[in-house]
């Protein structure tokens, strides 16, 4: 059986190159995972998620507990069989949904009683209950159970928050089942105070984790305060783990953790956008809906290998979104998360030849030339 493990070949700087082995397949790093929440990466199939370069989607605890069910989904052969997904899957906690979406939910040392935002039943999520669904659902990589620091918050705020978190990190590790090419993650709290942050960090790394994810970012922060919040946690994390910034971002937020040491990625923003029109190029983001695109014949982005860009026109694009037809989301999410998926590719290259920093100042420049003038 496949050990779960991580191993890096090259760095430039922070930046790190490596390869983390799991029991569905190797995931190269630095990594995007495209967000599956409620096992679908939304308007895409799980092969044309692969056919982007994607090794690796996550799943969300909060929502497939609710529907269908952890226990349904291991009855019919865990969620890689259940969604038609044969690489690694990595799923969340269900503690930041809890927070956010759930109805009259109730906190305490034991953990969330909260009513779910479907229908109002009532549920409990704990370190163990979230073990045991991540287990039920064949999660390759599992989450250890945090309260998501909400921003903004006091010192104290931050440092009660932050230490509840790493008690039910301690246990999450113990209700962890520890199976063959199965790997728990903990996750560093603190806010944005470098003192807490440090704490947490420390606190993790007594505890033991496979992995190590930096939470309670891009909560609207800013990216300048989430950068030094990086800086001030990365060199704090283990060599020889990966390490995964949870829930960003934007490709420049992307780049600029890379730079500082960060392996893995998670975002809704490239699928979410796909839904509303906005396409990410290595110009800038650009609107679909907008009237400039009408009469625009040239693709959307050229050298692009997507479908939306290798097959249609900004034109046919546009008439799309503008008439509400369901191919336009989906050409726009397949050409999202292809950006995405070559970002991360030519990253891993860049690393690997030692030129991060430069690739990173062309992206830069490259973006704030704005979108390709109109006709």
């Amino acid at each position: 059986m496949t050990s779960f493990r991580y191993e890096r070949f090259a760095s430039d700087g922070a930046a790190r190159l490596g390869r983390l082995h799991t029991a569905h397949g190797a995931i190269d790093t630095p990594a995007f995972m495209p967000v599956g929440t409620a096992a679908t990466v939304k308007a895409m199939q799980p092969e044309s998620v692969a056919a982007t370069g994607a090794q690796i989607v996550l799943g969300n605890t909060y929502h497939l507990m609710l529907r269908p069910g952890a226990e349904r989904i291991d009855r019919l052969g865990g969620l890689h069989r259940f969604m038609n997904w044969s690489g690694p899957i990595l799923t969340d906690s269900g503690g930041f949904q809890v927070m956010s979406l759930a109805k009259l939910r109730k906190l305490d040392e034991n953990g969330v009683t909260f009513q779910s935002h479907h229908d109002g039943s009532s549920h409990h999520l704990s370190p163990e209950r979230s073990m045991e669904i991540q287990r039920l659902l064949g999660s390759d990589i599992t989450m250890a159970f945090d309260e998501c620091t909400p921003f903004p918050a006091t010192p104290a705020q931050a440092a009660e928050s932050m230490r509840l978190s790493m008690r039910w990190a301690v246990r999450s590790k113990t209700a962890f089942v520890e199976r063959p090419g199965h790997g728990l993650f903990g996750i560093v709290q603190g806010g944005i105070y470098p003192d807490l942050r440090a704490e947490s960090a420390q606190a993790l790394i007594e505890i033991g984790f496979d992995g190590y994810a930096v939470g309670g970012l891009a909560v609207g922060e800013g990216q300048e305060a989430m950068f030094a919040t990086l800086d001030a946690t990365v060199p704090l994390l283990p060599e020889d783990r990966p390490r995964y910034l949870m829930g960003v971002g934007r490709p420049s937020d992307i780049i600029g953790a890379v730079l500082r040491g960060i392996d893995m990625f998670d975002c809704v923003m490239p699928t979410r956008s796909g839904r509303t029109a906005q396409a990410f190029t290595r110009r800038g983001t650009v609107n679909l809906r907008n009237a400039r695109h009408q009469d625009d014949p040239r693709p959307l982005e050229e050298g692009c290998g997507c479908p939306a860009c290798r097959s249609y026109s900004r034109a046919y694009l546009h008439h799309l979104i503008r008439s509400e037809e369901i191919l336009g989301p989906m050409l726009l999410t397949w050409h999202n998360i292809q950006a995405y998926q070559d970002l991360m590719r030519d990253l891993r290259a860049a690393i690997g030849e030692g030129r991060v920093a430069a690739f990173a100042a062309e992206a830069a420049a490259r973006e704030a030339l704005g979108d390709i003038p109109p006709l």
